[in-house]
């Protein structure tokens, strides 16, 4: 049998042909799935980098993408982390009845709670038992897209993972209230809209994601790794913006790299402490890095998962995982050979797993042989 293939749709011709212009457009952050239909799922984020030194994160899923041959069953997951180091985790299932979307722009609500924008200015508010945050998100950076913004696994067009960076780049204003106590805070922020067709864990083996906002330089990041039956494929995904607009995201000018490697005791996955993404073009070299300083969140989608469910999932071998790292990323732009800029910031990034880990003795074996295309 012949072995499919991963590949980000990026042919000026099927991208056209898919109905979308060359800049993205207010539609495309609406709804795009049939979120009834199982094996269809959906997901609006947002995350901010607060002056006052507390992090959060906010998701609105039409239903849960570790398991979504499902109906509709929607979900809000909110995490923020705290200055004085608590770290609050919720999670809420909401009434079907009291979720809906609109195709035409974001505009998201489950039940009082709300995710709604235009591409440039967003509002996002939720009150989940003591926990209620409002977030004012302003775009600084244009929206972008890799290419169509999907990932085809196979040869048809049923098999498809979307993504799009609606706001790479942003000022917040926060106010979130704990236990009764109210904060009020800036920051930069980050919006995007993730969709696909086909359960993840049947085609993505694993993925590391991020992005930063260094100097006058926004970055977005990830590197894709396919499941067994793709080859463990790679797919790339890089942007790099000066000033609010894009300058880089020719994502087979990427190359990355993994060091410091570590099993997480948790999870059992290995993890790199430093991961590297160079970009190449004709004049200019781009060297962006992660390193952690700590794992801020873990999760085993086997805990989530209720019986029969857990036991299914366990004895179909699936140890699927979630990490979320803090620490620092660092952005070196070379003319030629000459560094032009050098900056850090701090950085939130993630490695989500839903397979095993052979591909990376698979992966190190290829490299022993001298092959490394993928």
């Amino acid at each position: 049998m012949a072995r499919r293939h991963a590949q980000l749709v990026a042919d000026p011709q099927q991208i056209t042909r898919l109905g979308l212009a060359p800049t993205v457009q207010a539609w495309e952050d609406g709804l795009r799935t049939d979120p009834h239909h199982p094996g269809q799922y959906e997901w609006w984020y947002v995350d901010a980098h607060l002056d006052d030194g507390a992090t959060l994160v906010i998701t609105f899923a039409t239903k849960d993408m570790t398991h979504p041959s499902t109906g509709l069953r929607p979900l809000i997951i909110a995490d923020l982390d705290l200055p004085d180091g608590r770290r609050i985790h919720r999670v809420a299932h909401v009434d079907p009845e009291l979720f809906s979307a609109q195709r035409d722009h974001c505009d998201v609500r489950m039940g009082d709670n709300t995710f709604r924008g235009d591409l440039h200015d967003y509002t996002v508010y939720l009150t989940l038992d003591d926990l209620l945050v409002e977030v004012t998100l302003h775009g600084t950076t244009e929206p972008w897209r890799p290419g169509a913004g999907q990932i085809l696994f196979g040869e048809g067009p049923d098999r498809v993972f979307g993504w799009l960076p609606s706001v790479p780049a942003g000022t917040v204003d926060v106010r979130y209230t704990v236990d009764g106590t109210s904060h009020v805070s800036a920051g930069d922020g980050y919006h995007d809209h993730n969709w696909g067709t086909v359960p993840l864990a049947r085609v993505v083996n694993n993925w590391y994601w991020g992005r930063a906002s260094i100097g006058p330089y926004t970055v977005i990041s990830s590197w894709i790794v396919a499941e067994k039956a793709y080859g463990y494929d790679t797919v790339p995904v890089f942007m790099l913006a000066r000033d609010g607009r894009v300058i880089a995201g020719d994502a087979s000018r990427v190359s990355f790299s993994k060091e410091e490697m570590f099993t997480d005791e948790l999870t059992g996955k290995p993890v790199a402490g430093l991961t590297t993404y160079c970009y190449r073009d004709r004049d200019h070299r781009y060297v962006l890095s992660y390193r952690r300083s700590e794992t801020i969140l873990r999760t085993r989608f086997l805990d989530q998962l209720k019986e029969p469910q857990r036991t299914a999932a366990r004895l179909a071998g699936f140890d699927g995982s979630h990490q979320r790292f803090a620490g620092e990323a660092h952005l070196d732009v070379y003319e030629g050979d000459t560094l032009t800029y050098r900056g850090a910031a701090p950085a939130i990034w993630e490695l989500m797993y839903f397979g095993r880990h052979e591909h990376e003795l698979a992966t190190a074996r290829r490299e022993e042989l001298g092959d490394t295309d993928d």
